[in-house]
């Protein structure tokens, strides 16, 4: 049972509004087809609905290495693309490969568009960034940085700058400092740079940009906020662990999942919005707001559907919990269907259900038997999944 804690509200007894009925769970109730798309399509699922899940409408091996990324799959200007080297571009309608570009970016790089345009870390290890036409994968935007910073590493993007992670760079040598940086997109050049504490590192950030606030959180456990236009510290406050997960953002508030709380803080102060309490040895996992609704899941396997503002639960699952598979972690939307994707584990996939109530609707999974975590996007005539190596397409 969650336990909500708020501003005026002291704590609250919250139980399921909705969730997956004992049919709702038979997996005889329907059985998902290999499917019969371009490049030998395979893979198949479970579930109530008809036919279950519906067979891929293409499959391709990619050369992903999304291990430790948040951000590996995009779809852009009707192109999709797995993060990888060679990186590649593949029509999100029929699965040709469009493009395919080697040394373009650095392994397991972060995608993040902006302005329609895909920002990575250079593959030539030259201290700058590049930006990519998603539909082309060609080259059309690149930073000038003039060897101010070594290794410099995208973590969010905005309408008007990229922001990078990067090792300090003095008399031409690199030093054991790092610093926080924003890039002009117009310009290519450094907007502000602001170095880090003592001991911060460069890697394990994971960032989001919205408006005037620049949003991360870090190794240190530390939840960060700068001003984007000017770099200044706005606050900091520690968390409880190392979040190595995405974070929500959503009006005047940023949400995460923090050990056994998921927790909303004040963008603008830093102190607490709202607060939900997990079950006993239970964490959640993987905040996302998706059209103005709040969908996390917990180490139990529960997943949620909240309002953001308040942390009032819509709809709660608990069906999900009897499925030999980890907890969803990655969340898309398409029509009145929720897709989560589940966190390593070869049993897992993509669970469907329906985005008003929680109930269950089927499960996809590739039959590769990978232990790989699953990344799951959508537009709006197809949901698109990563698996390891593999990309698979599925109707909407």
């Amino acid at each position: 049972m969650l336990r909500l804690a708020g501003a005026g509200l002291g704590l609250a007894a919250l139980t399921a509004a909705a969730g997956c009925r004992a049919e709702d769970e038979d997996p005889s109730s329907g059985t998902g087809t290999a499917g019969a798309g371009k490049d030998d399509a395979k893979g198949g699922g479970e579930g109530s609905g008809k036919g279950g899940a519906p067979r891929p409408l293409w499959q391709k091996d990619t050369t992903a290495q999304a291990m430790g990324v948040v951000h590996a799959l995009v779809v852009a200007d009707g192109v999709v693309i797995a993060t990888g080297d060679p990186l590649k571009g593949f029509d999100a309608a029929t699965g040709k490969e469009l493009w395919s570009r080697e040394e373009l970016t650095v392994p397991g790089a972060q995608m993040l568009l902006g302005g329609g345009t895909l920002y990575l870390a250079s593959g030539q290890y030259d201290g700058d960034v590049v930006g990519i036409d998603p539909a082309t994968g060609e080259e059309t935007w690149r930073s000038r940085l003039g060897g101010a910073y070594g290794d410099p590493r995208v973590i969010a993007v905005d309408d008007t700058q990229v922001y990078v992670i990067a090792e300090e760079v003095e008399n031409g040598e690199l030093t054991d400092r790092n610093v926080i940086a924003a890039i002009d997109t117009a310009s290519g050049r450094a907007v502000w740079k602001e170095r880090r504490d003592a001991g911060t590192e460069e890697h394990g950030i994971i960032a989001a940009a919205r408006g005037r606030h620049l949003v991360y959180t870090d190794y240190r456990k530390n939840l960060t906020v700068r001003d984007t236009s000017t770099g200044q510290q706005v606050w900091t406050r520690k968390i409880s662990e190392f979040n190595y997960q995405r974070f929500a953002v959503e009006g005047d508030l940023v949400i995460l999942a923090d050990d056994g709380k998921l927790l909303a803080v004040d963008l603008a102060t830093g102190k607490d919005r709202w607060s939900l309490t997990a079950d006993e040895f239970t964490k959640f996992v993987g905040p996302t707001v998706l059209d103005g609704v709040l969908y996390v899941s917990d180490t139990n396997r529960k997943l949620f559907a909240l309002d953001p503002r308040t942390g009032d639960v819509a709809w709660e699952n608990t069906g999900l919990s009897e499925r030999e598979a980890t907890s969803p972690w990655h969340f898309a939307l398409a029509g009145d269907v929720l897709y989560a994707a589940t966190e390593l584990n070869d049993r897992g996939g993509v669970y469907a259900l329906d985005v008003k109530t929680g109930d269950y609707l089927w499960t996809y999974n590739d039959g590769s038997g990978e232990l790989d975590e699953w990344f799951v996007t959508t537009t709006g005539t197809g949901v698109f999944c990563l698996h390891g190596k593999r990309l698979t397409a599925l109707p909407v």
